[in-house]
């Protein structure tokens, strides 16, 4: 599993790195600045994604082990917030337990709220210690290391999402010709 997880993580960041290192940003901290940038392509596939699936299909679920795509909305909701408060040190703002089975526009709406916290926490993370520990909630490590989980949760759920529009005869975002 930990291999897996490596594996993802370089897939997903080694690209976003090499990219910064071509286009510098005004900014003092790659290590954020990687995450911002292949965390806000995973984010806007995502809400791509959310957008496209019709509102009928939030309960389909390949499989009795596996979420649905409203559980999945959900899920990185409270991962978000979870994770994105972390890294920044800011507290999550209170809202109701999503459980997965709320209307489309509930979820979708969450979701992008949940981004846009992330993309204030990414925002202050750029003058934060890297290596200070940061408690995720289910584990706890370095603010660095919670950039990589956040990256790798983005890229993992964008995945499922994926292949479950794919098995519902929809193409995802990321295999749309370009405009």
């Amino acid at each position: 599993m930990r291999r897996s997880v490596l594996s993802t993580v370089v897939a997903v960041l080694l690209p976003a790195a090499l990219a910064a290192q071509q286009a510098p940003m005004a900014s003092t901290n790659p290590t954020v600045d990687a995450a911002k940038m292949t965390g806000g392509r995973a984010a806007k596939n995502i809400m791509a994604a959310a957008d496209q699936v019709p509102a009928d299909k939030l309960g389909y679920k390949p499989t009795d082990a596996q979420m649905t795509y409203g559980q999945i909305w959900a899920h990185l909701v409270e991962a978000n917030y979870g994770i994105c408060g972390a890294i920044a040190g800011a507290k999550p703002p209170a809202m109701a337990e999503l459980k997965g089975t709320e209307s489309k526009d509930v979820l979708v709406a969450a979701l992008k709220g949940s981004f846009t916290f992330c993309d204030d926490a990414l925002a202050k993370a750029q003058t934060l210690p890297m290596g200070d520990q940061v408690d995720l909630g289910f584990m706890k490590g370095t603010r660095a290391f919670a950039l990589f989980v956040y990256v790798a949760d983005l890229a993992d759920h964008y995945s499922q999402v994926a292949n479950y529009m794919r098995l519902n005869g929809m193409l995802p975002p990321t295999a749309q010709p370009k405009k």
